[in-house]
């Protein structure tokens, strides 16, 4: 190890978008030190990854942070709901849902919901937050070169704005540098899927009469079907600032220089159907659709987070989803291993869990493109057939068959067709209002800072167990007794069954990972609960 460096970290954080933040904000909650740096000066300016899908939600609730999100998300609150139409003046137009929750049934499974806050207005409380948490976070910063050992990782960083260099020694490197990823890039890691799907121009402009074209209809996004004048409409503040997605053909000789002002504009108009409408364009931003998943999520001791390790089709949000719950996945591993609690081959399992997953998501969202017909993508026959399962499914139904998990049958699906959070080993655990001290939570707030075991309030013997296996292994293992008795932690409202819903007996017990996934289940009670928890753990720990 070279020790002639400037700074030392446990972990390194190249990117600063969604991905890269999110990371550092859970690393900080778990209070391991770490840097990031982002080569831009600030955080994105352009609205665009507005869906934060209820497993994202559930996430920064528990981080602390939903709140001020929501906030932030304000101007957009009422909109719901994606429409299809020729134009918006005609009668050509079609609702493909109106809620994105009807009827509430949502509440059944998780404590909150979905929640459109554009990647301009989520990244900056995020920013906000991971610095409270004690984060080192460099903006105008670029990683001019990295140099993975056996031991950790050495870095040069250069400070864009004064050309300062620093060198970096890191344990870890967590690569969210985006779609072209030079860390991925260098690693030699390839990918696999459909490859490009589309591409689109998006253009933010400024138009006051749009807002009496629209009347009431408050969507996430209209497709526009006009043949001659396809795109993608949506809100900003549903009164001046709009976003429109245009097709781009540079497959045909097609340059961004060709999207003029004046041709957007036109465009504009001609796909709302309203010729009369003020439009002045204020930005354009090239983007591009693909399906590609990297085909492995780390190398020694860099790992691969968000768009470095997957590309996905925008159209149901998955990317930005699937890349700060990757985050999500990672910092626990990370914390426990830095803390010695855990062996290294615990970070193995990161990208056993998390690549299958982004495998299906990237199918799941190539087909919602099609079965929404988003301009521009022309699916081929395989693809956007026909429908392939709801969305909760895979935003929050997904489990994991391989990794930190024990007791789950190799040939259950990634993506189950139903909604299956039943307690099973490799589900995000159910979620149940109790009350705890007087005061209402969701079992999943229980979940961030370490394994939790749930065990009946009347048995003794597994929260007993749980304190003596935390002693013997030196981490931090709490167990609650659930039940209105005297060995009640946790008082489940409304006379729930808190065994039934997570698959056990009352003489059984579920063990539940920091991230709130289930890692086992013990049906029935056990003759020795003890050894029987302290196998558990040793193994989901690789602890030798």
């Amino acid at each position: 190890m070279n020790e002639n460096v400037d700074l030392h970290v446990p972990v390194l954080i190249v990117g600063g978008s969604l991905v890269g933040l999110s990371a550092s904000l859970f690393l900080g909650r778990l209070g391991v030190e770490h840097l990031l740096v982002e080569k831009h000066s600030a955080t994105s300016t352009h609205p665009r990854g507005r869906g934060n899908n209820v497993r994202t939600m559930e996430i920064f609730r528990k981080a602390g942070v939903e709140p001020q999100i929501r906030a932030a998300a304000s101007v957009l609150a009422e909109n719901h709901g994606i429409l299809q139409a020729g134009s918006l003046t005609g009668d050509d137009q079609e609702w493909l849902f109106k809620e994105i929750d009807p009827g509430g049934a949502l509440a059944r499974f998780s404590p909150t919901g979905w929640c459109l806050c554009s990647q301009n207005d989520l990244e900056p409380v995020l920013l906000d937050r991971a610095r409270e948490q004690g984060g080192d976070l460099r903006f105008s910063t670029e990683l001019l070169s990295f140099d993975p050992d056996g031991s950790g990782v050495g870095a040069a960083l250069k400070n864009r704005e004064t050309g300062e260099h620093t060198s970096v020694r890191a344990d870890y490197l967590i690569a969210a540098d985006g779609p072209r990823s030079p860390v991925r890039e260098q690693l030699r890691i390839g990918r696999s899927g459909a490859g490009d799907l589309f591409h689109n121009v998006s253009i933010t402009f400024r138009s006051r009469r749009l807002a009496d074209v629209l009347g009431d209809r408050r969507f996430i996004v209209c497709y526009l079907t006009n043949p001659d004048a396809d795109g993608a409409l949506l809100p900003v503040d549903n009164e001046e600032q709009w976003v429109f997605h245009a097709p781009w053909q540079p497959g045909l000789g097609e340059t961004l220089e060709d999207f003029t002002d004046e041709r957007c504009a036109a465009h504009i108009r001609r796909a709302v159907g309203a010729p009369d409408i003020d439009v002045e364009i204020t930005g354009k931003a090239p983007w591009h659709a693909a399906e590609r998943v990297a085909d492995r999520y780390s190398r020694g001791r860099v790992f691969l987070a968000g768009d470095s390790a997957h590309e996905m089709s925008p159209t149901g949000a998955f990317g930005s989803n699937t890349g700060i719950q990757d985050a999500h996945n990672l910092a626990w591993k990370l914390a426990a291993v830095l803390r010695g609690e855990a062996g290294p081959g615990l970070l193995d399992t990161y990208g056993a869990e998390r690549l299958p997953v982004a495998r299906a998501t990237s199918e799941r969202a190539s087909a919602r493109s099609g079965e929404h017909s988003h301009p521009g993508y022309a699916p081929p026959p395989t693809v956007g057939g026909g429908k392939r399962g709801g969305m909760l499914n895979v935003a929050l139904g997904y489990r994991y068959v391989d990794g930190a998990v024990l007791g789950v049958a190799a040939d259950q699906p990634v993506v189950p067709q139903g909604m299956q959070l039943t307690g099973e080993p490799g589900s995000r655990a159910p979620h149940l209002w109790v009350r705890r001290a007087g005061e209402r939570i969701s079992t999943l707030d229980l979940y961030e800072r370490s394994f939790v075991l749930l065990a009946d309030g009347a048995d003794v013997a597994w929260r007993r167990a749980a304190a003596r296996v935390g002693d013997r292994l030196a981490v931090r293992l709490d167990a609650f007794g659930i039940g209105t008795g005297p060995g009640g932690d946790l008082e489940p409202e409304a006379g729930a069954d808190w065994a039934e819903a997570h698959g056990t007996s009352t003489e059984g017990a579920v063990l539940v990972r920091p991230d709130g996934f289930v890692a086992w289940r013990s049906e029935t009670g056990v003759a020795d609960a003890e050894a029987t928890l302290l196998d558990v753990m040793v193994s989901l720990l690789h602890r030798d």
